[in-house]
């Protein structure tokens, strides 16, 4: 479905619960990563209409809203894939293969950068920084961690989730 006729209303609940969430900090900037969270898992994306009831219910304005979605690679701006598939892009992981891990995931899923698989499981994309430069390659998947990758652990965690089963995570401690 794409994000032009897909409802972004939030449902009530989110909203109160957005808002009580926002009671717990003295500004609204504290809560807003966790409101905007919310409400991405409520319509699955965040795209302006939502951070428009997002700014309402926190009492901000809508702009910086939208700045701070815009800011985080991590935040879905549009309706994608049931598994959304971040790749490590920083110099610490470029060192250390994440263009090849990058490359082998899209020649797997047969999709480029930003696109999502035909039936609608994965999504693929490079992230900034996913804060695991010592355990590098790595990819954050829906909102697992997996490092330390090799091809075998990509194959893996790729067949587990086309399964829909729950993957090992890959993460080193």
């Amino acid at each position: 479905m794409s994000t032009e006729t897909k409802d972004t209303t939030l449902k009530p609940e989110t909203i109160e619960a957005i808002k009580a969430h926002t009671k717990r900090y003295p500004k609204p900037d504290g809560a807003l990563l966790t409101a905007l969270r919310m409400a991405e898992r409520d319509v699955g994306f965040i795209n302006p209409h939502v951070c428009e009831q997002v700014a309402d219910a926190i009492g901000m304005p809508p702009a910086k809203v939208w700045g701070t979605v815009s800011f985080y690679t991590t935040f879905r701006k549009q309706s994608d894939g049931k598994n959304i598939v971040y790749v490590c892009a920083t110099l610490p992981c470029a060192l250390r293969g994440a263009e090849n891990v990058f490359d082998y995931l899209s020649d797997k899923l047969g999709v480029k950068k930003g696109e999502t698989t035909p039936d609608g499981q994965f999504t693929l994309y490079k992230a900034e920084c996913l804060g695991s430069c010592d355990t590098a390659p790595c990819m954050q998947v829906n909102e697992d961690y997996y490092e330390n990758l090799t091809f075998e652990k990509i194959d893996q965690i790729i067949d587990d989730l086309k399964a829909g089963k729950s993957p090992a995570r890959h993460v080193t401690l």
